[in-house]
């Protein structure tokens, strides 16, 4: 039997592009496809799928041509090719192992021809081998190669629905066309560009008639191409698809579907499920043939050389396997790798140039292939990345060298993206009247991590230490790390963990002194309603609110009570770590929210060692205790005031104080209806109120008006294309200048507090409108001066109108200024409590 010089497995870009190179240099080679077609990953997209190059400016180096057109113009073009190329092809060929052989072959001499950068080449002649490797085919058949080269891919290995019903007939993992479904409620999980291009495509001719919600669990689609997001959001907006983020399935039934959103439980009809959640690598076939992985993670990527050379010296790894999977990237790999196995080692990854770029100015000749080491050995949350993926997570980041005492940031600066110190060490000052107190963190941690996960702005001003070289990385790149490398979440979790305890404990606690609680903590992502502590069950976890809130109730008559409300940066479940016993009371989300569970066993070993802490947590149970009694005790004399109690506080919780960090709510009792305080938003805001007095909801003497509540995680933010919409430096988010009126905040308000509306003409100079009536006058409202002057107005473009709580102006908020009774009020959620206590007591 004739060994191959090269077998290749799997025809997909990679796949093809190596075999296309062989052929093309007169390698002996075959190329073994378990299919009947080619480039299987391709043909499997949907009909009429488009298929983008990017990155637009990579050079293509595989001598198969590749532009962005439809699926069947790019398979056609391959097909051609491939047989003009002479591609020594086998279809329906399907590997099922590939061993090692063995000996040398006495006498046999092979001729290794190594071409060097400067055109020139050497020969060498080495003993020749037996063929390192057998591959077994389906039907029994053994080809004998003296490489490999796996391009398998990890699309047949898709990661499957984990829910109950997630095996039922209607839910398939791929989407062959969509022009075969037609009036049906179709979801799609998955908001990646698999996800997004199948909800477009059953979305695209409304003949059809399918009513098409796309599910993604994050507020963000991190994981698609800008081109297919912008693409979504057109759909969404023509009112073709609907979008539901922050959601999971918990159920799928026949023809129903159930999920947790971020306002709790949402049950629809549906009769198909199409998920699309990406894929993991066909682990155990490629650690059959010797390819050791990364780690033990079920998402890790085979261990590669810089050459693409596999821990099984002869096997190489190319494509999406390799985890490098643009289809531009893979197609230079295919060439690449081929160059590599004929000796051309000194062959430069085509994407060298731009990386050489981001690397320039940089201390010391380190190569880009050194540099990306550098940083991956030197930043804890790059250490799981292959040498692949830090090529491509370094197109989207950039890294810098910051002089001792030279600003990063500064405290209510806008940005959301994550720093990664690779040398040297920065400092956060703490203290804002005291620039002097500063904390340090070291080489190899993180910061910027608050910006990434709430979208607020900088919460402290962070200088250089000392000379440092820092990694930015963008909030689409730190997402699409965190979803891609488990463990790089890991790591940002454990830092995240650890800083939001010393945040809330303090106590004189050290980041040494949570390492075994923060070993065995746990996050979790709990769904609005849900309880993560119930009445009268045992156990001693304690949980730290991230994000959300909690109520706490108490069951009195048989019916829950409202005791407390608990908004993030707080904790609960200290009764059950200090003091034991059944639980006291209910603690369920408010609206979705993150907690950090934390084991009762180590937490108390940290009390034991520190004393302070636990006089903290004994002072805080008291007044927890203090306030169970309370209600417990008016229990039978004032039922009827307990019960108003817990409906006001249940009402407001409904009406988003749950997520609110500052929203506007009217005593009815001591409300005249003067509409002072509409009137006064929109003279403070050229003539446009913000606030509609009549519109919201009441309970007792509580009114909820039409105003922005300013949530801890904003639903307008999720999707604002020029990122127009921020949070200041007292916590309001607002709409700057550069809003272009695409109104998706407006849509995805759950409260109704946006509006579009034109802007008003700015007010002239005094004295310009004094001689040349240029403008609103003093005390003329701009909008009205421009629906009577202006007749441009008319047609001038809509932006998004909302509250931005009078920031920067002296006394507060206007509406609450302008209101003569003192019926209108600003809450937070600290104050809810109280608030819910004001109408117990006045009554």
């Amino acid at each position: 039997m004739t060994p191959y010089r090269i077998a290749i497995v799997g025809s997909g870009p990679a796949g093809l592009s190596a075999a296309a190179h062989a052929a093309r240099l007169g390698l002996s080679h075959v190329l073994l496809e378990k299919t009947d077609h080619l480039s299987d990953t391709i043909f499997k997209y949907q009909k009429g799928k488009h298929v983008m190059a990017t990155p637009s400016q990579l050079v293509l180096r595989s001598p198969l041509d590749f532009e962005a057109g439809k699926r069947e113009m790019v398979l056609g073009t391959w097909n051609e090719q491939t047989a003009a190329a002479g591609v020594n092809v086998r279809i329906r060929a399907e590997v099922t192992a590939i061993t090692g052989t063995g000996d040398p072959i006495p006498g046999s001499v092979m001729k290794l021809v190594k071409r060097k950068r400067d055109g020139t080449s050497e020969t060498q002649d080495i003993q020749r081998l037996a063929p390192p490797y057998r591959l077994t085919l389906a039907d029994g058949e053994t080809i004998l190669a003296d490489t490999v080269i796996l391009a398998i891919g990890t699309q047949g290995n898709p990661n499957l629905m984990a829910c109950p019903g997630g095996d039922l007939p209607h839910v398939q993992y791929q989407l062959d066309d969509p022009s075969e479904y037609t009036d049906e409620h179709i979801f799609v999980i998955g908001g990646g560009d698999a996800g997004i291009e199948n909800a477009l495509g059953l979305a695209a001719d409304p003949a059809q008639n399918n009513k098409v919600t796309l599910v993604n669990r994050s507020a963000e689609f991190a994981q698609a191409k800008d081109a297919n997001v912008k693409a979504l959001m057109a759909a969404r907006d023509a009112g073709r698809i609907s979008i539901m983020t922050q959601s999971t399935t918990r159920t799928i039934e026949q023809g129903w579907i159930t999920l947790d959103t971020a306002e709790g439980e949402v049950r629809a009809p549906c009769d198909r499920v199409i998920a699309r959640m990406g894929s993991a690598p066909p682990r155990s076939f490629v650690e059959q043939c010797g390819v050791e992985f990364a780690s033990n993670d079920r998402l890790a990527f085979p261990k590669l050389s810089a050459t693409f050379e596999s821990t099984a010296p002869g096997i190489y790894v190319v494509g999406a396997l390799a985890g490098y999977p643009l289809i531009k990237h893979c197609m230079n790999q295919g060439h690449d790798v081929v160059e590599f196995i004929n000796g051309n080692l000194d062959l430069r990854p085509a994407d060298e140039p731009i990386l050489e770029a981001k690397f320039t100015g940089l201390p010391g000749a380190r190569s880009v292939a050194d540099w990306l080491e550098y940083l991956r050995s030197s930043v804890s949350i790059l250490s799981g990345m292959s040498s692949l993926q830090m090529r491509e997570f370094m197109l989207d980041s950039s890294v810098r060298l910051y002089r001792m005492g030279e600003v990063i940031f500064e405290r209510n600066a806008p940005g959301s993206s994550l720093f990664g110190i690779a040398e040297g060490q920065v400092l956060v000052e703490v203290n804002p009247a005291d620039p002097s107190v500063t904390v340090p963190i070291g080489a190899g941690s993180i910061f910027g991590e608050v910006g990434l996960i709430s979208g607020r702005r900088r919460g402290a001003t962070i200088r250089a230490g000392s000379d440092c070289i820092l990694v930015e990385i963008s909030r689409t790149a730190a997402l699409k790390l965190m979803s891609q490398v488990p463990s790089a979440a890991r790591e940002i979790t454990r830092i995240t963990t650890t800083r939001s305890l010393l945040q809330i404990f303090k106590s004189g606690l050290a980041a040494e002194d949570l390492a075994e609680v923060i070993a065995a903590a746990t996050v979790e992502t709990i769904r609005a309603g849900q309880a993560i502590i119930r009445e009268g069950d045992t156990g001693d976890d304690i949980f730290i609110i991230r994000s959300g809130s909690m109520v706490v109730e108490k069951l009195i008559g048989g019916k829950p009570v409202f005791l407390n409300y608990v908004p993030a940066g707080s904790y609960v479940g200290e009764m059950g770590v200090i003091s034991g016993g059944p639980r006291t009371a209910t603690v369920r989300a408010a609206v979705k929210a993150d907690v950090i569970r934390i084991p009762g066993e180590p937490f108390r070993a940290l009390l034991a060692s520190r004393p302070q802490l636990l006089d903290t947590l004994r002072a805080e149970m008291a007044n927890r205790t203090a306030m169970n009694n309370f209600i417990e005790s008016k229990k039978d004399s004032f039922s009827g005031v307990v019960d108003l109690y817990t409906g006001v506080a249940n009402f407001l919780v409904e009406q988003g104080v749950g997520e609110a960090t500052d929203v506007l709510l009217i005593d009815e009792k001591l409300c005249v209806g003067c509409d002072n305080c509409e009137k006064a938003c929109a003279d403070t805001h050229d003539g446009l109120s913000r606030l509609d007095r009549e519109a919201g909801r009441t309970y007792a003497h509580l009114h909820v008006p039409t105003s922005c509540r300013h949530c801890e995680h904003p639903h307008c933010m999720a999707d604002c294309p020029p990122n127009a919409i921020h949070r200041g430096p007292t916590g309001e988010v607002y709409i700057d200048e550069t809003c272009i009126g695409c109104g998706n905040c407006q849509r995805n308000c759950p409260y109704g507090v946006i509006r579009m509306d034109k802007v008003p003409p700015k007010k002239p100079w005094l004295l310009g409108w004094f001689l040349f009536g240029s403008g609103p006058g003093p005390g003329e409202p701009p909008a009205r001066w421009a629906k009577k002057h202006d007749p441009a107005y008319a047609e001038k473009a809509k932006k998004a109108i909302k509250c931005d709580m009078c920031a920067g102006q002296d006394g507060g908020p206007a509406c609450v200024r302008a209101c003569p009774t003192g019926a209108a009020i600003r809450v937070s959620p600290e104050q809810f409590l109280s608030v819910a206590l004001m109408g117990r007591e006045e009554r």
